[in-house]
């Protein structure tokens, strides 16, 4: 009931205790999420415009490498090639529907050139290594094409460690497998479907200012994602065209689902929702995956009607990246790792505790769905924002003891900066942003302190131990890892 959770001792049971075992794991039994609705927590899903979301197929070549059968090498001289093939196959096509799988079979090099010449129009290539020693891996990954390498364990490994361990030294776009778990050759093919999504979409600017926070050109030619600048002008206009029913709706959900209502009133937060279909209605129009908006100067200027961080944690609950400030890097950010791992990013300017080994992530914009869109939700208060005390935000109580990866990606300069912490506690203090997530760095505190120059304050948290699969990524981008810490 409403009146529960807007007790002070039932905000206090999730202000600093929740955490993924809780919400997600216990929900195999239903319990977490049986308290989740007892207390109001499970917001609607307000429905993203599912048809925004790219829906092109990534097409890899899927090279079986292996010598013929018969031969005494590893896997073994009766080895069943062509059964696993199929079985290899299957599984793949299952497990990643958004990839065209073109298998083919390479047992040297000649049979690998051959591929490369009539492959026109493939997003790269997934080398299964099978059996010893074809030399069509490394022929392949010196095509300069997006490459992964995966060993098909005591088949193909001596080739595996070999060709692997030179296409890095020659820093060839190369990624590489070698797991029992299937699921980590999944995780890696996703790669593939991101780089194809990225260049399929569409960033959205709002902001009346020539200079961009983050360089579109950049991010175009690198990403193939395209930024539209639109001014506050056209927002407003959307703003007045918007539909209050709709508006009010939203309003309802927002209210009815916080766990507390704190600053802002029916009215503020009404604007919020107006706002929200302003900008769903541009994303619409425009058909973009992301909207980044310069808040603070359109706001602080006069130049908008409503906060939008209310309608920014909408879009990132719901599938799609909504980012405040204008800030296009963290923009791009948050959706290279959306179509990677399905999971909404936290962009914050960080505060630094050494005395407890700490790094807080700090904003007024987060989501309350750290681990998608379809998984249960943790609880938030609407505050106003925090620097003006005006309109309305978010202050998210995320989970606890949990790993994070926090990153930003550079198109200019191909880097991708990355740290890990473990989150310890939701912290209440009336200075500085609302959400305000502890985490204990994973690493060395103090050079944490030392790429900020470089990199400026924001960076993009996500849930979960994501630090190999953006390596994947990396890799297969031509990009350098930077781990901060």
């Amino acid at each position: 009931m409403k009146k529960t959770i807007n007790s002070p001792r039932a905000v206090d049971l999730f202000d600093n205790q929740i955490n993924r075992r809780s919400f997600v794991k216990g929900c195999a039994g239903c319990a977490a999420l049986a308290v989740a609705a007892k207390y109001g927590l499970i917001p609607a899903f307000a429905g993203a415009d599912v048809d925004l979301l790219p829906k092109q197929k990534a097409r890899v070549r899927l090279v079986f490498s292996h010598i013929r059968k018969g031969t005494p090498t590893w896997p073994h001289s009766e080895y069943d090639y062509a059964s696993r093939k199929k079985e290899l196959t299957a599984k793949l096509r299952e497990s990643c529907p958004d990839v065209e799988f073109l298998p083919a079979t390479a047992m040297n090099t000649d049979d690998a050139k051959k591929l490369l010449e009539q492959d026109k129009d493939v997003d790269g290539y997934l080398v299964y290594m099978m059996g010893l020693w074809t030399g069509a891996p490394i022929e392949i990954a010196k095509s300069g094409s997006p490459t992964l390498f995966v060993d098909d364990l005591y088949g193909g490994s001596g080739e595996f460690l070999i060709a692997y361990s030179e296409a890095k030294k020659k820093n060839l776009k190369v990624a590489g497998v070698s797991s029992s778990d299937f699921r980590d050759v999944v995780d890696a093919v996703r790669c593939f479907t991101t780089i194809k999504k990225l260049k399929h979409s569409l960033i959205l600017d709002v902001t009346d200012k020539e200079e961009l926070w983050g360089n579109p050109e950049s991010i175009t030619d690198v990403f193939g994602t395209k930024i539209k600048r639109i001014t506050s002008k056209e927002l407003n206009k959307a703003y007045s065209n918007a539909d209050l029913d709709a508006a009010q709706k939203q309003r309802r959900i927002w209210t009815r689902n916080a766990a507390r209502i704190i600053e802002p009133t029916k009215d503020e937060i009404l604007r919020s929702g107006i706002i929200y279909q302003a900008m769903s209605d541009l994303m619409t129009e425009y058909k973009a995956q992301a909207l980044a908006i310069d808040c603070l100067s359109l706001f602080y200027g006069g130049k908008l009607k409503a906060y939008p961080c209310l309608g920014l944690f909408q879009f990132n609950n719901d599938g799609l990246v909504g980012a405040c400030e204008g800030d296009l890097q963290s923009t791009i950010t948050m959706l290279i790792m959306n179509y990677l791992v399905g999971l909404p990013g936290f962009i914050s300017d960080p505060v630094i505790d050494t005395s407890k080994n700490q790094i807080i992530y700090a904003h007024c914009v987060c989501t309350n769905k750290p681990f998608g869109h379809d998984a249960p939700s943790n609880p938030y208060h609407i505050r106003s924002h925090s620097e003006d005390r005006h309109g309305a935000a978010v202050r998210s109580l995320l989970p606890l003891d949990e790993i994070t990866t926090t990153l930003e990606f550079n198109a200019e300069r191909k880097e991708v900066i990355m740290h890990r912490a473990r989150t310890v506690e939701n912290i209440d203090e009336p200075k500085a942003c609302r959400t305000k997530l502890a985490a204990e760095v994973i690493g060395d505190i103090d050079k944490l302190m030392t790429h900020w120059d470089k990199w400026g304050w924001h960076r993009v948290t996500f849930f979960g131990d994501l630090k190999r699969r953006v390596e994947h990524l990396s890799a297969l981008m031509g990009f350098k890892v930077i781990e901060e810490a």
